[in-house]
């Protein structure tokens, strides 16, 4: 075969590998071959799956990229990078520090289960299936993590009592609206009254025991080991958290080089940067140019509190609609699958983001998902849901996935792929500028918020780095966006507690804005009157999940 097919095999075979290593997100992106399956954890399958990955590589460099394309070249690239990331990933062993409530083991099935669906009785038979696998898979979990404890990996204290309060949350919910149990099944099946009494059986005596034996490792046998909030970041073990943390932030932001230190230099100098917009505006809105000031007004001042959770699923909608009927004037390309606003499920509320997003699958069996987290409304501020649905929604991450999985010319895992962090999430920060240009904001109350969420990111970069580099304590961090971003205390403890869970992944979203800004920059400079904003995005987006090094190439066409 010649270079082009034999680039098209080698995307093909890993992308199958991956769906095949993780059925459960293959599910979720319309890939039903392995419905019947589970996540199979063991040393074993981690073993088998890293020789696989590193024998695709091997094939990968020997390619030669002068008989590729332009095109091919990108999914060369592309593909390197992620097989390259794979085997990074696979070989420190991230499992054995996969506890935590943001990205453990228990909060994806938590996180995802609300989102299957069995669109015909074959596919819900094997959801059975799969049901029936929970508990061997959250077995291998917990040896997993005893094997981390043994070669020193205690984990955060604070992210073992966040994951215990979620268990405890959906062990402690009705039966009756379990998520193992209530997944849409076939339209007009007469089977349904038997399937989902089998989905409550398996439920009753199979998920929820194995979800009870996996609270009691985390709660008897990690908790007595765990780091405590002074000693929260990855440099408290060593050698091995140093490591372990050089290579997320490669991992995450797709450039080698960057070193905690300088993301730390950044993220300062990216807050004093803002100190003029928050006087600008906040004179305007609130009649002084006094930064504590304008915090403290957004902070405490009742009026820009919400009274309930319909109030912030209605102002949600209304971002939504306005960011919908504009967005053909910004982009050329547009999605052809909607998106929904949904709540938070109840029992996930107290530990999640404020918002998050799914994709539509490849077989578009549902629209693109925006969740609204409606957990204490008196503590949310109406400020900033507006930022918010433009990052998770429109033109953020709905605008941005959902293009992708319809560039039906790529391979799959360009399509389907999140691995470059950097670049999805940079995405979705520029989009909240971007909003602003596109008129979205409704006043200057809203353009606070805008510059709230850039604060929030800038800070990410000072904090992350300062846990897991520096040593900072978890009160450190907290005291640290208190004084520099306009949050919420609560909201400010949550997210400080997601950084210690998922190291160097926060820090991405205001990398890669910066980096999608800069280009813009370079570009609109260089075309002067002949740049167009529509074929900027249209490029930005018209090669699915990028590197940041492969979107300094792409844009350089225009």
């Amino acid at each position: 075969m010649d270079s082009h097919e034999e680039l098209m095999h080698l995307a093909d075979r890993y992308w199958d590998t991956r769906l095949e290593m993780s059925p459960t997100a293959a599910t979720m992106l319309g890939e039903r071959r392995f419905d019947d399956r589970i996540e199979d954890l063991s040393e074993a399958a981690e073993s088998r799956y890293l020789t696989a990955y590193r024998e695709l590589l091997d094939r990968v460099v020997a390619l030669d990229p002068a008989g590729l394309d332009q095109q091919d070249r990108t999914t060369r690239s592309l593909l390197h990078t992620e097989l390259a990331g794979a085997v990074d990933r696979l070989s420190w062993r991230s499992l054995e520090m996969a506890s935590d409530q943001m990205a453990g083991v228990h909060a994806e099935l938590l996180t995802i289960a609300p989102q299957i669906t069995a669109p015909d009785p074959a596919a819900a038979a094997a959801l059975v299936q799969r049901h029936r696998q929970v508990g061997t898979m959250l077995d291998q979990a917990v040896e997993r993590f005893r094997a981390g404890l043994a070669a020193g990996r205690a984990p955060a204290r604070l992210t073992l009592e966040r994951s215990l309060n979620q268990l405890d949350g959906y062990l402690d919910s009705d039966l009756t609206g379990d998520a193992f149990v209530t997944l849409e099944g076939p339209a007009d099946w007469a089977g349904e009254e038997a399937w989902r009494a089998e989905l409550s059986q398996v439920a009753a005596e199979v998920i929820r025991p194995a979800f009870r034996r996996y609270r009691a490792a985390l709660a008897d046998e990690l908790l007595p080991a765990a780091r405590p909030d002074d000693k929260a970041g990855l440099c408290w073990l060593g050698d091995d958290g140093a490591d372990i943390y050089r290579r997320l932030l490669h991992e995450h932001t797709t450039l080698p080089d960057l070193t905690a230190e300088q993301i730390h230099r950044t993220g300062l100098a990216e807050l004093e940067s803002l100190r003029a917009q928050y006087q600008e505006i906040g004179a305007r809105q609130f009649g002084t140019a006094d930064i504590a000031t304008i915090f403290t007004r957004l902070r405490e001042d009742p009026e820009l509190r919400y009274r309930d959770g319909d109030e912030i699923m209605t102002d949600a909608r209304a971002a939504l609609s306005v960011a919908t009927a504009e967005m053909k004037n910004w982009f050329g390309r547009l999605p052809r699958a909607g998106c929904d606003i949904v709540p938070v499920p109840e029992f996930l509320e107290a530990d999640s983001a404020t918002a998050y997003y799914f994709p539509p699958p490849a077989d578009n069996s549902r629209p693109g998902s925006y969740f609204v987290n409606r957990h204490q409304p008196t503590e949310q501020l109406r400020y900033e849901t507006a930022s918010v649905a433009f990052h998770e929604a429109i033109p953020g991450h709905h605008l941005q996935l959902a293009i992708a999985n319809e560039l039906d010319h790529l391979p799959r895992f360009q399509r389907q792929s999140f691995a470059n962090t950097a670049f999805v999430e940079g995405w979705a920060l520029y989009a909240e500028r971007l909003a602003d240009e596109m008129g979205l904001y409704a006043d200057d109350l809203g353009r606070l918020g805008m510059l709230g969420g850039d604060s929030w990111r800038s800070c990410r970069l000072v904090v992350d780095t300062g846990i897991h580099a520096m040593g900072w304590s978890r009160q450190q961090a907290v005291d640290f966006m208190i004084a520099n971003a306009p949050v919420g205390e609560n909201h400010i403890r949550v997210e400080v507690d997601r950084y210690v869970a998922m190291p160097g992944q926060a820090v991405a979203y205001k990398v890669g804005q910066l980096e999608i800004g800069s280009r813009r920059a370079e570009i609109e400079q260089r075309l002067g009157n002949a740049f167009d904003i529509k074929a900027f995005h249209d490029v930005v987006l018209g090669s699915g999940s990028v590197s940041l090094p492969v979107l300094r190439e792409l844009v350089a066409t225009l």
